[in-house]
């Protein structure tokens, strides 16, 4: 897939939707200076070309029951990553699962309605390899959108805009 070039509306468009994917044409429009028609032929050139892989409800895992969040690091042998991850795929309290780098080969976000069922959980994951959880007290930073900037703008914010000595050469 081919991705054209971001302009800057098409960055103010992905952050807008990021915030709220149900925010009216109208609106974004305003925020961009560009027609209704013309953000939503925007958008679904996005789609087209991968920038924009979905919409979704944010949803409350407390108010369904889940009261329990988890980070759970597992140390998964590569032999047996042929059937873990069908069995982790299939585990629809897992949030989120990474293959990482050290100690670890996977750290998964679980939520569970109490430390029993996770208990049982860690039990199942066991014959994987050995784990680590941490329980979650609290979220400071809920998964939020992904800045639709320039990487490199990012680094360059956090020292002033000043280039680094290896950056001038």
């Amino acid at each position: 897939m081919k991705h054209h070039t971001l302009d800057a509306a098409d960055k103010i468009i992905l952050d807008i939707l990021q915030k709220n994917s149900k925010t009216p044409l109208k609106e974004i429009a305003g925020q961009v200076y560009l027609s209704a028609p013309a953000v939503s032929a925007r958008i679904e050139k996005l789609e087209k070309e991968g920038f924009i892989t979905g919409y979704h409800a944010r949803v409350d895992p407390a108010a369904l029951g889940y009261r329990i969040k988890a980070l759970i690091h597992l140390e998964v042998q590569p032999k047996d990553k042929k059937e873990f991850y069908p069995f982790v795929r299939a585990c629809p309290n897992v949030i989120e699962c990474n293959c990482v780098t050290g100690d670890y080969s996977m750290v998964m976000e679980v939520v569970f309605p109490d430390t029993v069922t996770l208990d049982h959980f860690i039990g199942d994951l066991q014959r994987f390899g050995r784990t680590k959880t941490l329980i979650v007290f609290s979220t400071s930073v809920e998964h939020r959108g992904i800045p639709a900037e320039d990487p490199g703008d990012f680094l360059q914010s956090l020292d002033g805009g000043e280039q680094s000595a290896a950056e001038k050469g």
